[in-house]
């Protein structure tokens, strides 16, 4: 097919998710002619997706050490040029329900789509132009390398051209900024790719060694056939790894262990690493079960922590680590044995094979070096009208809103300089 030139764009952005989309809507709003180019069949589908379709779209309380990164600092800037009150004012402003849950995160009440129709109504509103279904085919730079002494905004010349095919039709579109908004690796379904990566690559950014982060995690030893047996249990505990500590949900999946807190602690863990599990927070095990003995001594050890697990949990416990006493009372026990109980209770040592990858991990650890990218405007420093904005840079947040919240935060930043 033969290239056609679309018509005058400003900006164009690839990648029509959170960060992409209010990147856009920003820069429009200012009077910036934007295109953006998405590679999937519809836009925003991790947005639909999240926070199990009601989108955990912020946190009410977001602060740059809810974020991993090479540059702890980098975060800064963007997070408080636009901070979680900044989008929750629009989200009032469009009369979106939400609600508020543990460890103050916010969801939508209804349904993840109300975040996604703001995010295209304001779009729509000030004149961007989406188009879906574009694999892009080339990002040339153009001639002009520095930077002018002009404001961008006066700079009317082009600086890139893409080259993308859309419609089994071959596309160059020419402009003055381009934003990369292509997520990462993470859910590949869901439209994930490398391509920022190759792009950064491509203009002489260095990116950092990526994992899966926010994801479950797998076995292969015995812990295997536990999981499988316990499938679907779920309860509260406290998982350590590497000096970090999160208590939260764990549940048993099929393939080993996930839930709010497995994901979380995902992020710091690498491979060969031990987790440590408490089973019972904020208690003492081993104190308690000695004054359990000394309270119903007649009592078998399993029917004590029946009390305080799931049965089906204690069963597999009693197999693992007092097997030949599983009909003994607790008075036949010793202080040092149930001591010694208490504290695999209190400090259980389990040792993940893997995780379960990018296929089902929430976000991508790592990226763009941000040491290359300004923090006030997330543009490239040293390839003038180049922006990378969201998931592709070396920014992570836990769990709780705070990965859309650096989208909002990064692509807003970006909006007021393309």
């Amino acid at each position: 097919m033969s290239s056609l030139h679309s018509s005058q764009y400003d900006v164009v952005i690839i990648g029509a998710g959170a960060s992409g989309l209010l990147c856009a809507s920003t820069a429009a709003k200012k009077g910036r002619r934007v295109l953006v180019l998405e590679r999937a069949n519809k836009v925003g589908k991790k947005i639909l997706m999240s926070g199990g379709g009601r989108c955990n779209f912020t946190n009410q309380f977001v602060e740059a050490e809810n974020f991993l990164s090479q540059n702890p600092h980098f975060c800064k800037a963007a997070l408080k040029r636009y901070s979680q009150w900044d989008f929750i004012s629009m989200v009032e402003r469009y009369e979106v329900h939400y609600e508020q849950r543990r460890h103050h995160q916010l969801f939508c009440r209804d349904s993840a789509k109300d975040i996604l129709n703001m995010l295209l109504t304001e779009c729509h509103q000030a004149g961007v132009d989406i188009k879906t279904h574009c694999e892009i085919e080339q990002i040339t730079a153009l001639e002009h390398k520095g930077h002018s002494d002009k404001h961008q905004h006066q700079d009317d010349r082009c600086r890139y051209q893409v080259n993308y095919l859309h419609d089994k039709t071959h596309f160059k579109q020419t402009c003055q900024s381009l934003v990369i908004a292509t997520g990462a690796l993470s859910i590949p379904s869901l439209g994930g790719s490398g391509i920022g990566y190759d792009i950064a690559q491509q203009f002489g950014l260095t990116v950092t060694p990526r994992q899966a982060g926010l994801v479950p995690f797998m076995f292969s030893d015995d812990l295997k056939p536990v999981c499988e047996q316990l499938s679907g249990l779920a309860l509260e505990v406290t998982v350590t790894c590497n000096k970090q500590s999160f208590t939260e949900n764990m549940l048993f999946t099929h393939r080993g262990l996930s839930g709010p807190v497995m994901l979380q602690v995902s992020n710091y863990w690498q491979a060969g690493d031990t987790l440590e599990i408490d089973l019972l927070p904020n208690l003492d095990a081993g104190h308690w079960l000695v004054e359990s003995k000394q309270q119903h001594p007649k009592n078998l050890l399993k029917t004590i922590l029946n009390h305080r697990l799931a049965k089906p949990l204690v069963t597999e416990l009693q197999a693992r680590w007092w097997s030949d006493k599983a009909q003994s009372s607790l008075a036949a026990f010793t202080d040092k044995q149930l001591i010694a109980i208490g504290q695999q209770l209190n400090q259980w040592q389990v040792k993940p094979s893997a995780t379960e990858g990018y296929r089902t991990a929430e976000v991508t650890l790592g990226g763009i070096d941000t040491d290359g990218i300004s923090s006030k405007t997330m543009e490239a420093k040293q390839q003038a009208g180049l922006y990378f904005i969201g998931e592709v840079l070396d920014v992570t947040g836990h769990l709780g809103g705070f990965n859309f919240q650096w989208a909002w935060s990064s692509g807003y930043s970006a909006g007021l300089f393309v």
